[in-house]
């Protein structure tokens, strides 16, 4: 009898599904086509097992995007838990623009498998839940102006997405977000 959808899976399948996306994002960030057959390989897994967790291209490379982008979201609770609000905003946009730099590769993977919008919705929900948890502390410590919305922020770093890595990109992506949080503390209600 199959397992239903949302059962929790078994430690040595929870293993083999965690393998095979640590695996993937390497080989897909270093490839967009590597054969998945490739990735099964690598990552220690039969065919089987393979498709079983993921049954097409599409599903595992939005798996793998989806895994990334939980990461970083979930930095932003850790970093308000070490550090005051400002400073865990400015290091939470460091960690975004890393990610964004050095997932380039996987950009490839993810134009090849998916759709046009899947990504967005994919990432929306978690990534705006992430800037609203670091926006609300900062109004409420008075280290921010109290007039923007995760949306807003998320479109004014959008530019992160368009930088090389292998350029001028960090030094870059630094001199913006300072620009982003000097912005950010213009009409702050604390000083």
């Amino acid at each position: 009898m199959p397992q239903p959808e949302d059962a929790p899976l078994r430690s040595d399948a929870r293993r083999n599904r965690d393998r095979i996306l640590e695996v993937a994002l390497i080989e897909l960030t270093r490839a967009a086509d590597v054969p998945l057959s490739a990735i099964a390989k690598k990552a220690g897994v039969g065919q089987g097992t393979f498709y079983r967790n993921f049954p097409n291209r599409e599903a595992l490379v939005l798996e793998v995007y989806r895994h990334e982008v939980q990461q970083v979201c979930d930095a932003a609770a850790h970093l308000l838990a070490v550090h005051p609000p400002d400073r865990a905003l400015r290091g939470w946009m460091d960690r975004l623009a890393r990610y964004a730099m050095t997932k380039a590769g996987l950009a490839a993977a993810l134009c090849k498998a998916t759709t046009g919008g899947t990504l967005v919705g994919v990432a929306r929900a978690p990534l705006t839940a992430a800037v609203t948890l670091l926006l609300t502390a900062n109004v409420e410590a008075g280290t921010i102006r109290p007039d923007v919305c995760a949306e807003d922020f998320l479109l004014a770093i959008a530019g992160l997405w368009q930088l090389d890595p292998h350029a001028d990109g960090p030094a870059r992506a630094g001199r913006l977000l300072d620009l982003v949080m000097d912005g950010l503390r213009a009409g702050a209600t604390r000083r």
